[in-house]
């Protein structure tokens, strides 16, 4: 049994709506460049700025009064953009905007093995024994995946270099993002990539908040979001701690303690809306108020940071007088440029945009002695609806009996075996296989426990309540729980 073969049968996600155009844009290079430096200086000096206030304001909001925005210092890697990172290096070298997902797995092997949590954490660990994505980001096999906020946080490239896009900034987005999430999170990425895109071509923050709304699934939790925070903030113009409590109140499920209540899509996703909301159109006040909003203040200072960072642009930050050192330090993944600048990144960023701007039917040509790019515009617009679960479920566990009893029966390998076990138990297939191949499940499941750090992951780093679930499984499956939790990150 072929391992590709093995890994791409029911890794399909659903099939996307086609695309609607909208009108040609014309925008000076250098205009587009500013804007696309600007966004990402903005995204980096909110991320950074906002790690001191990350998960600090739960139940009550924050207090910060007075904000300066600075990195004496500069920047350095974070999972807000160092994710992305390995991503844009390899989609320059290759030449290719969507990588495939198994050299996917190859980047996350190589470059991303610190300084990551939650389903991110969760997923490299499966990686390891041969499960690439999207099938690592799927809700019956990753236990994080249906509310972790990594459907907003590794969304801002895709939208920096989809200039008046948001369609394509959406498509390319979910390709992403479907490594870590599914189901109501990747809502989030269409949601943060269409506001981005669209924020090169306007400023009127209700029409940018208007992209957002038209990019999510009327079903889905944070359509309902959005339409809930803004029609809040026309109630509470100046009160913005009276929409954050209509927000708590509705959306924070679990007194404020489980992951769902913190590092989900749902809060935090309405903590951004909010943040340009109450920002009202300067800079610092959205950044602040995303701290204030809270949850994890930096992923929303981010996201939020880069909408008003394009629509400002890359000078006009730089002119407010911030202390901005241009440096990108690497302090957490493997292999990568040790020399890296907050400049040479968003040159990275620059150089994708325009060649996603060719491949999308746009043009170059100078005009009046001005080099300027025509755009194929977009209209806003739900790219991906939300999945039926339970065809999904259905259609996984049919799609995959045969390949994994033969990876139970017949696997070459010890990573094959094990990788089966895993499978059969997510898709509550061990019980019958254990039963039919009872030496053979023995094997299997010896083998996965082979894998400990799979098994750290499954025993104290799955959330409730998916991994109350495979923990229950696990144990009813034969497989041993670790006797002391090693954690798994740095």
């Amino acid at each position: 049994m072929k391992r590709r073969s093995f890994l791409t049968l029911a890794a399909g996600l659903p099939a996307l709506v086609a695309k609607k155009p909208g009108r040609l844009v014309d925008m000076p290079t250098d205009v587009l460049e500013d804007k696309i430096r600007g966004g990402f200086l903005g995204q980096i000096i909110g991320d950074l700025n906002g790690l001191k206030h990350e998960m600090k304001y739960i139940l009550e909001p924050g207090n910060v009064q007075e904000y300066t925005p600075a990195l004496p210092d500069g920047g350095w890697t974070d999972d807000d953009t160092d994710v992305e990172w390995p991503y844009l290096l390899e989609m320059q070298q290759g030449k290719n905007l969507l990588i495939p997902y198994s050299r996917i797995s190859e980047i996350w092997k190589k470059h991303i093995n610190r300084r990551i949590w939650c389903s991110h954490l969760y997923l490299r660990q499966i990686m390891d024994l041969g499960i690439d994505p999207p099938l690592t980001g799927r809700i019956e096999i990753n236990p994080w995946v249906d509310f972790n906020l990594s459907g907003q946080f590794v969304s801002e490239s895709w939208g920096l270099i989809s200039p008046g896009m948001p369609q394509t900034a959406a498509r390319i987005g979910l390709h992403y993002t479907h490594v870590s999430v599914d189901g109501e999170a990747v809502q989030s990425t269409q949601m943060v990539d269409a506001m981005i895109a669209t924020a090169f071509l306007m400023n009127d923050m209700e029409k940018i908040l208007d992209a957002g709304a038209a990019a999510l699934d009327p079903k889905s939790v944070m359509s309902q979001i959005m339409s809930d925070v803004r029609s809040w903030h026309k109630l509470n113009t100046i009160d913005w701690r009276t929409t954050r409590k209509l927000t708590r109140d509705k959306y924070c499920k679990y007194g404020g303690q489980d992951m769902r209540d913190r590092n989900g899509v749902w809060l935090n996703g309405a903590s951004t809306i909010s943040a340009l909301l109450y920002g009202d159109g300067d800079w610092v006040q959205t950044v602040r108020s995303a701290f204030n909003f809270g949850w994890d203040a930096d992923n929303n200072a981010a996201a939020a940071g880069t909408i008003l960072g394009v629509i400002k642009g890359n000078k006009s930050l730089r002119s407010q007088g911030w202390d901005i050192k241009d440096l990108y330090r690497n302090t957490s993944r493997d292999d990568m440029p040790p020399d890296e600048t907050i400049t040479s990144y968003s040159d990275r960023l620059v150089e994708l945009a325009k060649r996603n701007i060719i491949e999308q039917g746009g043009t170059k040509s100078t005009v009046s002695g001005r080099s300027v790019y025509h755009i194929s515009s977009e209209v806003p617009q739900n790219v991906e609806r939300l999945p039926n679960l339970k065809e999904q479920y259905s259609t996984m566990r049919s799609q995959w009996r045969g390949q994994i009893e033969k990876g139970i029966v017949n696997g070459a390998s010890s990573q094959e075996n094990a990788r089966a076990a895993y499978l059969a138990i997510c898709l509550d297939l061990a019980p019958e296989l254990k039963q039919k191949h009872p030496d053979r499940w023995v094997a299997a499941v010896a083998a996965l426990h082979g894998y400990p750090r799979v098994l750290q992951a499954i025993f104290y780093e799955a959330p409730f309540p998916a991994g109350d679930r495979i923990r229950e499984k696990s144990i009813a499956a034969g497989v041993q729980k670790p006797v002391t939790n090693q954690k798994l990150w740095d």
